[in-house]
């Protein structure tokens, strides 16, 4: 059984985690994935000049499927709202063609 989706994708910094899993969670969102992200943006390199995954001030990428794009975007005003006045981040969304295995979705 396969079904269509939003993917929202938040990067934004490591110390954000908790406080942006708990507003995807009150969202609805069935889960979620995290994983260590390092680059350069607007707001220059993170931390020691070079990219970086491996300290406290290293940066996560979010990925969150949502069943429809209202959910996505609410979770995506809620952290930019919140938190990207602050801190770096960014939040972009991707139409899933099909999500695969979709029973626990």
């Amino acid at each position: 059984m396969t079904q269509r989706a939003s993917k929202l994708v938040i990067v934004t910094e490591k110390v954000l985690l908790k406080q942006i899993g708990k507003i995807i969670d009150a969202a609805g969102a069935t889960g979620y994935t995290v994983v260590d992200a390092g680059g350069k943006g607007s707001r220059n390199v993170r931390s020691s000049g070079q990219p970086s995954v491996s300290d406290t001030n290293s940066n996560i990428k979010f990925e969150i499927l949502t069943p429809n794009r209202e959910m996505a975007v609410k979770i995506s005003d809620e952290v930019a709202a919140q938190f990207f006045d602050n801190y770096s981040g960014i939040a972009y969304l991707c139409d899933v063609m099909e999500v695969l295995h979709a029973h626990k979705f």
